[in-house]
């Protein structure tokens, strides 16, 4: 009962921080977004509803072709990374305390501001051990299917994404480009760090006994 209230704590604790990053990035849209977030405001900017309603609609998408392509990366996190970060992010939008757009230097500041927390939110998430997200998930079946890397097929299918979104009239600047570069190694030393928080937490091993090895990207 310990591991898995801590294993939870870990995953809804990640996502609602999630969506608060997203949330506060929004605010600045117009530096540029990460291709997904892209696609969504694209979305909303067209079709209406909320920008956290297409993130889930886009999610489950993402979910029924993962479906087909391969299953096993689809479990019970899965979904609730799908149903919840939009929702949250919307809640955050909702309550209109976060900074409005200055264009000046303190929006890049909270744009690499978020950009830290939805690492350390990623990183906190996924160490929960509960499911990989949607999108994660669809990249890593991407790649066992073709063969790809894991880094080749986001990639692939973040370019992809990000073209929808552009054709769509998406906000896309210069900071899309270098989500990959700054959000990935920043998530790689979360996760780390919160994996070995978890198993000190839970007495799965001592502290000094952890040894995490970096995931593969290729």
């Amino acid at each position: 009962m310990k591991n898995w209230i801590i294993r939870y704590s870990f995953f809804f604790a990640g996502l609602l921080l999630f969506g608060f990053a997203n949330a506060m990035a929004v605010k600045v849209k117009y530096l540029g977004l990460h291709p997904w977030e892209v696609l969504n405001v694209a979305l909303f900017q067209k079709f209406g509803f909320t920008i956290g309603t297409w993130s889930v609609l886009v999610g489950l998408a993402v979910i029924v072709v993962a479906w087909f392509v391969n299953r096993k990366y689809i479990n019970v996190g899965t979904f609730l990374n799908t149903l919840l970060i939009g929702p949250f992010m919307d809640f955050f939008l909702w309550l209109d305390f976060l900074p409005e757009a200055t264009h000046a230097w303190q929006d890049y500041a909270q744009l690499f501001t978020a950009i830290l927390i939805s690492s350390i939110a990623g990183g906190l998430y996924v160490a929960g051990g509960v499911g990989a997200g949607p999108r994660d998930g669809f990249m890593l079946s991407l790649s066992e299917r073709t063969k790809l890397s894991v880094s080749q097929a986001r990639i692939v299918v973040e370019c992809f994404v990000l073209g929808i979104g552009f054709l769509l009239g998406g906000p896309i600047g210069v900071v899309t480009f270098l989500y990959t570069f700054i959000q990935s190694p920043l998530f790689q030393i979360t996760l780390r760090w919160f994996q070995k928080l978890r198993m000190y937490l839970t007495g799965e091993l001592a502290p000094e006994k952890v040894t995490i090895k970096p995931l593969k990207q290729d």
